[in-house]
This record gives structure tokens, C-alpha cells and sequence, in this order.
């Protein structure tokens, strides 16, 4: 059986589609917008293997003779969320977007969440997750009251102190909520946010928890399954496709520790699929509007890459790319929708060869695929006879 390694650089988008003004974006393009912010990057390895010479990359110098495959990936579903792109990857197309709460969720549903809990709740608003703590933390402390909040992304967050609210009884709520949101209510994702500390040093922790709804099948990860190849989830991969075709389960706690982990179990898991998000990106940088932070980010996984690669066996393939954008230089803390680069890497995988604009992130998914011998999905166009030796 043959291996992948595929890591998402979770928001690391390269660019305006052609439709981004529909969802509110306006000139955004998160890698270029953080390159020339830092006056420049040191991302020799990435750039060395095609990630400047992908088709509409700015900012990002070629490479002469890149030693990868590369492209631009395109989202054909309707969305710029963490599920709805990573749902696509596999073979999931997304008509409909999952529902968003701008101004907070409709009384029907926090009434019959706040009975169920036996208390009442604090938010019920937008909000940045570390700066909701600092606005209502102190009131949560004193009154054991739930924060309950929402963002751009189709999610119900439920932050809650340690000390207050034990991580047994947040995780019951978030089963609660999770329950209760049906139908037209279905949101992608409910999210446990515990947090600790004192007022003005309110800290989140590791002990985050996502209770997502179950992907449709067919799709990658079901097929994988249903043909034996093991797919190890690195991060919150888990967490995005609910346990669903997942043979083993690693949780992390940053990009440092993911990338770690990733090698770990390269040297572990001699076939089938290690599935990797580096959630780093958009949840600390994007979101915060922290474009010298995502630079260093950036930098530190270009520094890393070659010893991923190193690590790599004759015919494995590594693929790198992202889910959606986060462009910390532009105006409000949303997700953007944005195409995705594409670096495809390996012994058996050719060099130089540009696989332009694909029409769907779904093509990765039909890439793996047909490099595990599954059946095709739904949507996606396979890239493997392009690349591989």
C-alpha cells in the first residue's frame, strides 16, 4: 500500500476568487498581504518546490527549476469555512452554505438551551474568542453563567473557566447545543472554549473540543475505510469530520507540536493516510489580525519541510495546501475566500510541472484516491498520471 502525508496549512489563501466580494471580501490574499507586510519571508523550501510560480501568485519570487508539482486550487462549494473547505478536499461539495448567526442566535434556540442546562447564559453575539473572555469573563466567574458566542464561521462556542465549569460538564453543554441545533440550526460545528486564569489574564487552553456534524458519504475518508487503507488525523482533523473514517486520533496543541507529531508518525505508520491540519495560521494569526505572527509562522514550517521531506520513503507523495483564506491584513477577523495553493512533493513525484487553476479542492481528494485504488468520487479531477513517475 502506497503513503501520503497531506498537510493543510489551515488559512493560508493565495488570493481573491472571482466571487470573494459576495462573501464580503475585498482585495484579500493572505499569503502575499503577509509577505510584503514582513518585507519579505524566508520560504526557500517552499518556494524552491513551485510555491512562487504557482498561476497568480503575487509577491512570492519563482523559482528557476522548482523541484515540485504545483497549482491553484479553486473552491467550487459555496463557503470559506474550516468544514465546508476541508469537506470539499475529500469529495463533498457544499450547495448550500451551513447557517451563520451575525447577530447572535434566535431566542427560540437559547431559551431551550438554557432550560436544558439549568442556567442562564452571558453573549449570545459575534465575537473574537479571546476577546470575549476578557469582556465577560469576570461576570462568568462571579455567576457560573456560560459564555455562549459565534463568529463568521457556521459555529455555537461555549467558553467556560475550568474552575467554574468543569471540562465534563462543558463538553455535556456542547452535547446539549449540539443536540438542539437541527434542520435550518444545523451549524457545522459547536465548540468547547475552556479558558483559565484572572480577570485581565483570562488564557485559553488545549482542552478545546469540537462536536461536528457527520460528513455525507461517499467521500475519501469513508472509502479508506471501506478499503482498509488507515487514516491517522493529525490535529483537528478529527474533530472536522466527527471521528468519521478516522483510524487513529492525535490532538495537538500548536503548529510546532503538530508538525512533531506528524514526523512521529511517519516513522510510525509505514502506509496509508496522515492527515494533518496546522491550525496556528487562522486561529492565533489570522483571526487576530496578526500578520507579523503569521509570518513567523510561515517561516517556521518552511524551515521544518525538509526534514518532513527527508523523512519521506521512496514512493511516498506529500501534498501541502490550505482550506481557505484568513488575510490578517484585511479589514474585520472573518475567514476569506480565496483560492488555495498546492505544492505536491516526493521522490516518485515530477518535477516542474504546473497543474494551473484546478476547478475544486475535491481534486486532491480524487487525486489520493486513485493513488489507494478506491473508488472515484463524485467530484474532483485526479492529478496523480500528472505528477507521479
Amino acid at each position: 500500500m502506497k503513503r501520503a502525508i497531506w498537510i493543510v496549512l489551515d488559512s493560508v489563501g493565495m488570493g481573491a476568487m472571482p466571487d470573494s466580494k459576495q462573501y464580503g471580501d475585498g482585495d484579500v490574499n493572505t499569503i502575499a498581504h503577509v509577505y510584503e507586510h514582513c518585507n519579505g519571508l524566508e520560504l526557500n523550501h517552499m518556494i524552491s518546490y513551485g510555491l512562487g510560480n504557482i498561476e497568480g501568485m503575487k509577491a512570492l519570487p519563482k523559482y528557476e527549476s522548482p523541484k515540485g508539482s504545483f497549482a491553484r486550487m479553486s473552491e467550487l462549494s459555496k463557503g470559506k469555512d474550516t468544514t465546508t473547505g476541508h469537506w470539499e478536499m475529500v469529495g463533498i461539495y457544499t450547495e448550500v452554505p451551513f447557517p451563520t448567526y451575525p447577530n447572535g442566535f434566535p431566542e427560540e434556540i437559547m431559551k431551550a438551551f438554557e432550560e436544558k442546562i439549568g442556567r442562564r447564559t452571558l453573549g449570545n453575539c459575534t465575537a473574537s474568542g479571546t476577546a470575549i473572555i476578557e469582556e465577560l469573563g469576570e461576570e462568568h466567574v462571579k455567576t457560573g453563567y456560560p459564555i455562549v458566542y459565534t463568529s463568521a464561521d457556521s459555529v455555537f462556542q461555549i467558553a467556560a473557566h475550568e474552575s467554574v465549569i468543569s471540562l465534563e460538564k462543558l463538553y455535556e453543554m456542547c452535547e446539549i447545543a449540539r443536540n438542539l441545533l437541527k434542520g435550518k440550526h444545523e451549524v457545522a460545528r459547536v465548540i468547547a472554549r475552556p479558558f483559565t486564569g484572572e480577570e485581565g489574564h483570562f488564557t485559553r487552553t488545549a482542552n478545546r473540543r469540537d462536536y461536528a456534524i457527520c460528513p455525507p458519504k461517499p467521500n475519501l475518508l469513508s472509502y479508506c475505510e471501506e478499503g482498509g487503507v488507515p487514516v491517522v488525523a493529525v490535529g483537528k482533523i478529527e474533530d472536522i469530520f466527527n471521528s468519521q473514517g478516522i483510524t487513529e486520533a492525535i490532538h495537538t496543541k500548536d503548529n510546532n507540536d503538530g508538525i512533531a507529531v506528524t514526523l512521529e508518525c511517519m516513522t510510525k505508520h509505514q502506509e496509508g493516510l496522515i492527515f494533518t491540519n496546522l491550525v496556528d495560521f487562522d486561529m492565533k494569526w489570522g483571526h487576530r489580525n496578526d500578520p507579523a505572527s503569521y509570518g513567523k509562522g510561515l517561516e517556521a514550517f518552511d524551515k521544518a519541510l525538509p526534514q518532513i521531506v527527508e523523512a519521506l520513503k521512496e514512493e511516498d507523495i506529500l501534498i501541502i495546501t490550505a482550506d481557505h483564506g484568513c488575510d490578517p491584513t484585511a479589514p474585520g477577523t472573518d475567514h476569506t475566500r480565496e483560492y488555495v495553493p498546492l505544492l505536491v512533493i516526493g521522490k516518485q513525484i515530477k518535477e516542474g510541472i504546473n497543474l494551473g487553476t484546478r476547478k475544486s479542492f475535491a481534486d486532491i481528494g480524487q487525486t489520493l484516491c486513485e493513488l489507494f485504488n478506491l473508488p472515484q468520487l463524485k467530484i474532483g479531477e485526479s492529478f496523480l498520471k500528472e505528477v507521479y513517475k
